[in-house]
């Protein structure tokens, strides 16, 4: 197999050294065998190893080279529907209880940052951006579900004078400012997990494709050079998993998003594109989302594609899109473009789950998977451990397939999103 490569992004040209990890060959035994080297697995692995469970991660890449290495790097509070919603799903008191796994899953995060030293440029700061009058209406009934439900109280609403102190753009009208919530750099955040994990004892294999997996009461995973014979197997492939575990592709759909980076602007303009330094995400359904990076760029993300197919002129089209927010960028060229996917679920919630009592998995963050993924990395790990009361609750969350069928699923749901995205528009 081919030695993977990142892609051509602003977070693959600006990676910390890292050291990269061999291929399987032969055959292993391990407690617990973890497929995918994203946040997910990562964490998985190293909540285990800290407890002396002897783990072993199969990457069919490199260690962040999906989703974990690509996304736009945001750190948000809750998860993609309101906590409303969430309520008439699974009742008040395991809504609860999600609240509270979401905000431990951001402390987590900053607190794995902290002590594995991770030079990830971990920054708190993000705001709503509203574009028109319903949006505030959202706005307004956002901070007081947060703060009257659940007792948070680290956002507030900026009127147009307040959003455009922290956003230099005419576009806003107002917005969602969220202290609790920020940002980072997603690869190398993703890298430090590998190297924490990696020092904790875990072995991790790269370009290692597991091609075929037992589930049964003495699971294996088959990779083209060797085979894992391990007590537990967590699946943590998310958007990238392909058609290895034919039984959940019918809940998750892989969606294709793209983001470009700027040339450095310098600290200066920098500044006053986004003077306080937090991230943005607008209020759309077809939205647009941007942040400065370390080295005094513009990093912007906004295509998506539910086709599954990349058109002709992206590129371009983000930079059209961004200019429309930062019409003063006109000058400036873009270095960066790159593209990946994030899975989605039908109800845009996480699932977690069993195969069978030895397999767990977990995917379907829809967005929200910098914190969460982590987060249900923990509650596996517990779960092998004995302690499964937490990942229990996140099993009771209500999945059900896309419609369609595996042919006609994905046209489906791009009739389903033009609908919300000529909604945008009005």
């Amino acid at each position: 197999m081919p030695k993977a490569s990142y892609l051509n992004s602003w977070y693959a040209a600006s990676a910390a050294a890292h050291p990269t990890h061999p291929a399987l060959a032969g055959e292993l035994r391990c407690d617990v065998c973890v497929i995918g080297g994203g946040y997910t697995g990562l964490t998985t692995a190293l909540e285990l190893a800290e407890r002396g469970y002897d783990v072993v991660v199969l990457e069919a890449q490199a260690c962040g080279w999906g989703a974990s290495g690509r996304n736009g790097g945001q750190i948000i509070t809750g998860y993609n529907k309101p906590m409303s919603v969430i309520e008439r799903w699974v009742g008040r008191e395991d809504a609860r209880r999600l609240w509270d796994f979401g905000e431990e899953a951001k402390t987590q995060l900053a607190e794995r940052v902290e002590r594995h030293a991770m030079a990830c440029d971990l920054t708190w700061g993000f705001a709503y951006a509203a574009l028109k009058s319903r949006h505030m209406k959202d706005v307004a009934e956002m901070e007081r579900e947060l703060r009257d439900g659940y007792g948070y109280d680290r956002a507030r609403r900026l009127d147009r004078d307040g959003i455009r102190a922290r956003i230099g753009s005419d576009s806003y009208i107002g917005g969602l400012l969220d202290e609790g919530s920020g940002h980072l750099h997603p690869l190398n955040f993703a890298l430090g997990l590998a190297r924490a994990a990696a020092a904790a004892g875990v072995r991790i294999f790269e370009n290692s494709r597991v091609t075929a997996l037992d589930t049964g009461s003495e699971p294996w995973a088959q990779t083209e050079h060797g085979r894992v014979r391990a007590k537990h197997v967590v699946i943590a492939g998310n958007a990238y998993l392909g058609g290895l575990v034919p039984g959940l592709a019918p809940t998750i759909m892989p969606v294709a998003t793209y983001m470009i980076a700027t040339e450095s602007v310098g600290e200066a303009r920098a500044t006053q594109l986004l003077p306080t330094n937090i991230a943005v995400s607008d209020l759309n359904f077809s939205l647009n989302y941007f942040r400065r990076s370390s080295d005094h760029r513009l990093l912007f993300g906004g295509g998506v594609s539910y086709s599954g197919i990349d058109l002709p002129g992206l590129k371009l089209a983000m930079r059209a899109k961004m200019l429309a927010v930062f019409p003063q960028l006109s000058d400036v060229a873009v270095e960066h473009f790159w593209g990946g996917h994030v899975a989605i679920t039908m109800n845009r919630m996480p699932q977690l789950g069993r195969l069978s009592p030895t397999t767990l998995f977990a995917h379907g963050y829809s967005g929200h998977g910098v914190a969460l993924a982590g987060m249900a990395g923990r509650v596996m790990a517990e779960a092998i451990r004995g302690t499964a009361e937490r990942f229990d609750v996140f099993t009771r969350i209500p999945h059900r397939a896309f419609p369609g069928g595996r042919r006609l699923r994905t046209p489906a749901l791009v009739l389903a999103m033009l609908w919300f995205r000529l909604r945008d528009l009005l």
